[in-house]
């Protein structure tokens, strides 16, 4: 499986999918059918296809695990200082407010690191080292509930009256028929 961005599989993922394919190599070792098998195992005849090729060319351990796909591009020591970074917060680093987004943090890791990261990436990023996505209350804190009161009171109730209305012989249906 080939995740885009670099996503990968987990390591429990991965331990789970190597248990399979070792499952996989005892039923070849029987001359099982590889229809039977993924069956069985409830994966694709193709996967099955390509295990059995690297079964028969390399035995028992060319189906074993080779680890992540990719070494991740920061190291503990980085992943602290983007903690510390991160816990500064948005204005220390030049924003007006204080909302973590994706691309402010894929900016910091530009600046700081000298890595380019996708959004996505860095989403994958912070969800593996155990952030979570939330998103904002949507009022503000400066939000001024007696001028929105006001606003509702007074500017609403002119802004729907400029709405179309329809008046008497508008719709089709109160047209006198033409003769």
């Amino acid at each position: 499986m080939r995740y885009a961005q670099g996503g990968g599989l987990s390591s429990e993922r991965r331990a789970f999918r190597e248990r399979l394919r070792l499952q996989a190599s005892e039923r070849f070792a029987r001359n099982e059918s590889s229809t039977a098998i993924a069956r069985d195992l409830r994966i694709t005849v193709r996967s099955v296809q390509r295990w059995r090729r690297n079964w028969q060319a390399g035995g028992t351990g060319a189906l074993r695990s080779h680890g992540p796909a990719s070494l991740p591009r920061l190291g503990e020591r980085q992943l602290a200082e983007l903690e510390q970074e991160l816990a500064k917060g948005p204005t220390a680093h030049g924003w007006p407010d204080q909302r973590w987004t994706l691309a402010r943090i894929t900016a910091v890791l530009g600046r700081r690191f000298h890595l380019t990261y996708t959004l996505q990436g860095v989403r994958n990023l912070l969800i593996r080292n155990g952030y979570s996505c939330q998103v904002p209350a949507r009022r503000a804190i400066e939000r001024d509930a007696a001028a929105v009161t006001g606003w509702v009171k007074e500017t609403w109730p002119n802004a729907e009256d400029t709405r179309r209305r329809s008046a008497p012989g508008s719709s089709s249906k109160t047209r006198p028929a033409c003769r």
